[in-house]
């Protein structure tokens, strides 16, 4: 950045003559240009096995994300949905073979962020809820969204929306959350819709 010292540099980030991210770009141009680059990232491109004239989506049913096994579901009027192989909604297409597509995340998948959701059955006790949203953040995970899906006086279930890169950084949070004491369950949240055919 061509200044004499550190000292200069942290000056001119208090007086707003540079941005964290001038910094940033300097230091570390890899991590900028990964960011670019996932930002431009479509789910086309983050999946390999469809033909040219195919989009894909991520079904909302199992929100699947980088590293996990993965199928397509061609639909009419809806491109290929991405489910996880595991998903629950996959039943409903067990006797329509020809929709099904052999899909597997391309090795750059990651560098995106993914939807992922967890329900979390907790102690309804202080400061709870403040311990699992502190875990996420050390994990480098962002809270989407938070919705309280069943209150009684003893416990609370949540529904987390979170950004995630891959299963393995969703696997790490989820154990991080399953450790607190206070913690009943953490399951990965799936709904089962039917669709059009």
């Amino acid at each position: 950045m061509q200044y004499a010292s550190g000292d200069e540099i942290l000056a001119k980030l208090g007086a707003a003559e540079i941005t964290g991210q001038d910094v940033l770009r300097a230091l570390y141009p890899e991590l900028v240009r990964d960011a670019v680059a996932a930002s431009t990232q479509s789910d086309d491109d983050r999946v390999v096995g469809l033909r040219p004239d195919q989009s894909a989506t991520p079904a909302t049913c199992c929100s699947p994300v980088p590293g996990e096994r993965i199928v397509g579901i061609a639909q009419r009027g809806q491109g290929v949905m991405i489910h996880s192989i595991e998903c629950q909604a996959l039943a409903e297409f067990e006797d329509d073979p020809e929709k099904w597509i052999d899909l597997r995340w391309s090795p750059e998948s990651g560098l995106a962020n993914s939807n992922a959701r967890l329900v979390v059955t907790m102690a309804n006790d202080a400061g709870v809820l403040g311990r699992i949203c502190t875990l996420i953040g050390e994990h480098r995970a962002n809270i989407v969204n938070i919705d309280f899906t069943d209150r009684k006086p003893d416990f609370y279930r949540i529904l987390l929306e979170l950004k995630v890169r891959d299963i393995e950084h969703l696997t790490n949070i989820q154990t991080a959350i399953e450790a607190d004491s206070d913690i009943a369950e953490v399951k990965r949240h799936q709904t089962v819709t039917m669709s059009a055919r």
